[in-house]
């Protein structure tokens, strides 16, 4: 599942991944928030994978792949909030992939990523 955060800086979205996350939340949450903010500017993610993250199907790992490129020149800004091991290892070898600025933040900094987000 991915769970909206509330109580963002105007410009900013962010998620929260718990459980395992599907395709469908991709589709039905995620990809839609993404292009909604693409329509009212630049593209500013926040993404938390914390203790309630138990992992990806194949399904939502190829969503994620594709969140990227669509929108590619609307992407300004993605933080990656977590402490899971494996998604740190990975992200520190793909993060250049993703468009715009990306930076990975553990969780101690969530709020780091939050304003970091913003700025810019």
């Amino acid at each position: 599942m991915i769970d909206p955060l509330e109580g963002l800086p105007p410009g900013v979205i962010g998620f929260d991944a718990v459980g395992e996350v599907e395709a469908s939340d991709y589709t039905g949450v995620l990809v839609p928030a993404v292009g909604a903010a693409a329509e009212q500017g630049p593209i500013r993610l926040v993404f938390v994978m914390g203790d309630r993250f138990d992992g990806y199907s194949t399904g939502a790992a190829w969503q994620d792949a594709k969140v990227g490129l669509e929108h590619h020149s609307k992407w300004r800004r993605m933080a990656l909030v977590t402490d899971v091991g494996w998604v740190t290892h990975v992200a520190r070898l793909f993060g250049w992939m993703i468009p715009g600025d990306f930076e990975l933040f553990p969780l101690a900094d969530r709020d780091a990523a939050i304003t970091w987000a913003a700025a810019g």
